[in-house]
């Protein structure tokens, strides 16, 4: 008979088991710090050294990583998503820039119609919370904070997708966007007038999802993306114009 005989599950499998959602489904980020020993065998309701043998599988197996002096911390397992080499390729070349809004137009469109039918109350306020940020960074004319918080409006929309593949793709993509890795994201944000019709595509897309309306959702981040392309064009047309126009001026000084 194909029976096997259960056997009880040892407590550091059970703790292996919640660290192990909690990063899969994005809870735990990459470099957050845990809890320190104590406080988290105490919020587990488990013993000490239950919790690190936990611990020790699960650095074993790359998800933690130990600090010197500092503790317990989530390994940055987004980090193999690209090679350095890769990362280096990407700056290097104008073509990466728009095949990177291509794959987030075609990805975000997705999530932003999953988040409208799957996203649960709580996500829809999440997403709501953070327009309403942005609103706030948009009255104070602080391009760097409102540049940082349209990343996590569009992550937010993301994880409210429910859809984990999707939700570390997203993010390993967003952290190289972060740094600077695709292009400059404040220097779409220092035109007023930019700044207004990204603060106006956001709050449709918004609309959208609180609506769960999830084609007019898909349809809002389609449209902010083709802009966010044009204006992008736009603005490395006027780069490589004044690089030339500053060799005539150079070349006019020195005659």
């Amino acid at each position: 008979m194909p029976f096997q005989r259960i056997e009880a599950e040892r407590l550091s499998q059970s703790v292996v088991k919640q660290i192990e959602q909690l990063i899969l489904r994005g809870i735990l980020r990459p470099g957050e710090r845990l809890p320190s020993e104590r406080e988290l065998s105490e919020r587990l309701g488990v013993s000490r050294p239950s919790l690190r043998e936990a611990v020790a599988e699960l650095q074993s197996r790359g998800l933690l990583a130990t600090r010197a002096g500092a503790g317990i911390y989530v390994a940055d397992v987004l980090g193999s998503a690209f090679s350095p080499a890769l990362i280096q390729l990407f700056a290097a070349h104008e073509e990466a820039v728009f095949d990177y809004i291509a794959f987030r137009r075609d990805l975000e469109s997705i999530a932003a119609e999953r988040a409208a039918v799957h996203g649960s109350d709580t996500d829809l306020k999440v997403i709501d919370a953070i327009l309403g940020k942005m609103e706030v960074a948009h009255r104070k004319r602080n391009p760097a904070d409102e540049a940082e918080l349209d990343a996590e409006f569009h992550l937010a929309i993301i994880e409210a997708s429910h859809n984990v593949i999707l939700l570390h793709m997203m993010r390993s993509t967003f952290d190289l966007l972060r740094e600077g890795v695709f292009f400059n994201r404040q220097q779409m944000f220092k035109n007023r007038t930019t700044r207004d019709l990204l603060l106006d595509h956001h709050r449709a897309i918004n609309e959208g999802i609180q609506a769960r309306d999830a084609a007019a959702a898909k349809a809002a981040v389609v449209e902010h993306l083709d802009y966010v392309e044009e204006e992008l064009t736009l603005l490395n047309k006027a780069a490589k114009n004044e690089d030339i126009a500053r060799l005539r001026y150079a070349h006019e000084t020195e005659r």
